[in-house]
């Protein structure tokens, strides 16, 4: 309990917030490095998912190599891109490990989404003389629209709890409060970090439920 009360005082006081080290900057930082992961791992997942979802052809190879990523330890992965010329980059490391991270979760669920839609609905959307396109965009992927933005929340969250591991390349984030803690031997300043990166996930799990409640009204709009 006293060091939860220390973890506690350590983020209010308000020494801590501000400056290049500070709270404020370290969780700017981490959403940055989350956001920017999330939009490239939904740029290379979603277009392959929908289209093989779409077609109903070779989703499941794709799929199961995507699963091969999580099988394998982020931090895994990072040591070794530090290795490669991509570690010249000072969060190219990072970024890469984690787009692969995220990748999985956003392939599955769009794929398993767009193939779970009624087979009933898309045979009437063709008699009615779709295009694959128009079936693709206005048929299957508003009704698979929930199970997609399930994915990308799973994606978002893990991607939210795993950029810590940016510390240990020398990026920014909430991880770097973490490491600094461990380096000062303050277990306060270490739980604060971890509270700080829960609390993150938390709000992120928060706004995809919402956005999750609403993808209905969107897809019925849609459609």
């Amino acid at each position: 309990m006293n060091t939860l009360t220390a973890a506690w005082d350590w983020l209010t006081d308000p020494a801590h917030w501000p400056g290049e080290n500070g709270i404020a900057r370290r969780l700017l930082q981490h959403l940055v490095l989350t956001a920017v992961c999330l939009v490239v791992s939904c740029l290379i997942a979603l277009p392959v998912a929908l289209v093989l979802g779409h077609l109903g052809k070779g989703g499941a190879l794709a799929v199961n190599i995507s699963n091969v990523g999580r099988a394998v330890p982020t931090f895994a992965v990072l040591v070794l891109l530090l290795l490669t010329p991509v570690g010249r980059w000072s969060e190219g490391p990072t970024v890469v490990a984690l787009v692969l991270f995220a990748v999985p979760p956003l392939l599955t669920n769009a794929y398993v989404g767009m193939r779970e839609v009624d087979r009933g609905v898309v045979q009437a959307a063709r008699g009615m003389g779709m295009t694959g396109r128009q079936l693709m965009f206005h048929v299957e992927l508003p009704l698979s629209l929930p199970m997609v933005l399930n994915g990308v929340r799973i994606a978002a969250v893990q991607l939210v709890a795993t950029a810590t591991i940016a510390a240990l390349a020398g990026g920014g984030g909430l991880g770097r409060i973490i490491t600094a803690g461990f380096n000062l031997a303050s277990t306060p300043q270490v739980v604060a970090g971890a509270v700080l990166v829960a609390a993150f996930a938390l709000v992120v799990e928060a706004l995809f439920e919402v956005v999750e409640r609403l993808a209905p009204r969107w897809a019925r709009g849609a459609r």
